[in-house]
């Protein structure tokens, strides 16, 4: 009977009806089932888990403190050194968003490592200064690329494609912004843009497509906008499309700022400019 159309083998002597959508969770509990009992989810696919789609890796990536000698069809089993920090999520176990970082950042470039961090921050899985505790105290595997993302993580990046947007700059050897500042007039709020330079009255924003899509979301936007501009502040939109040439991208923000003031050097893109950013343009 399990040989028939009705059912889909996933492992050896696991099976699910050939009709079941294979999501992230139905995978990990099928690999659960034959793994040793302490099996936890750990790295880019406990960041997966928790909502997060990063890197590059479509590996499941679990660990254990067991010798285990299954090998698994898309399944990458960790051998671990100490019992994992482990707590439910979908009633699945799962590493700690602060062990999660330091697991994943041994699969992940330094830009998906802060993208990470800034994402579990915002999401409120863990608090900065929490987050910067556990990587200097701990010697686990990934601890030294997860420091090394850690100069770059920060409070207030709202999304990946700010995350992205920002290292582009930093990256390319400009002056770092400010994230999602209230901007006031007098008392009275009037926005708190993605990005933005307080001495040089210059605001990036990034817009995804529901900016777009949503007529009462552009309206609203347009309108906000005017009334900063009308204040003196310089305001560059970024759009998916615009994330497609990241070089110019980078080029309209110095341009800016040199119009403002800025008298640093023009942006510089090296080869690892280009590998951490060039191929996302596609």
């Amino acid at each position: 009977m399990l040989q028939g159309r009705r059912f889909r083998r996933l492992h050896r002597e696991v099976y699910v009806c050939s009709d079941l959508e294979l999501t992230l969770a139905v995978r990990i509990r099928a690999a659960l089932l034959i793994l040793p009992p302490d099996t936890v989810v750990t790295g880019v696919t406990a960041l997966r888990l928790r909502g997060l789609d990063v890197g590059r890796d479509a590996r499941l990536h679990l660990s254990t403190m067991h010798p285990h000698q299954l090998q698994l069809n898309g399944v990458m089993v960790h051998r671990r050194r100490r019992p994992a920090l482990r707590t439910l999520d979908e009633e699945l176990p799962v590493t700690t968003p602060a062990q999660t970082f330091v697991e994943a950042s041994r699969q992940l470039s330094l830009v998906d490592r802060v993208i990470a961090g800034d994402w579990l921050i915002h999401h409120q899985k863990v608090t900065l200064a929490g987050l910067q505790r556990f990587v200097d105290k701990v010697h686990d595997h990934g601890v030294r690329r997860a420091r090394r993302a850690m100069v770059l993580v920060r409070e207030r990046a709202e999304s990946p494609r700010e995350t992205v947007l920002r290292l582009m700059i930093v990256f390319a050897r400009l002056p770092e912004p400010e994230l999602n500042l209230p901007l006031r007039d007098g008392v009275e709020f009037v926005a708190r843009p993605d990005l933005i330079y307080v001495a040089y009255r210059v605001i990036i924003e990034y817009d995804g497509l529901h900016h777009f899509e949503s007529r009462t979301q552009r309206d609203h936007d347009i309108k906000r906008r005017e009334r900063l501009e009308a204040l003196g502040w310089r305001i560059i939109v970024i759009t998916t499309d615009s994330m497609r040439r990241p070089h110019d991208v980078v080029w309209r923000i110095y341009l800016a700022l040199r119009d403002r003031g800025y008298d640093g050097p023009p942006p510089v893109f090296n080869d690892m400019w280009n590998s951490w950013f060039a191929w996302r343009a596609a």
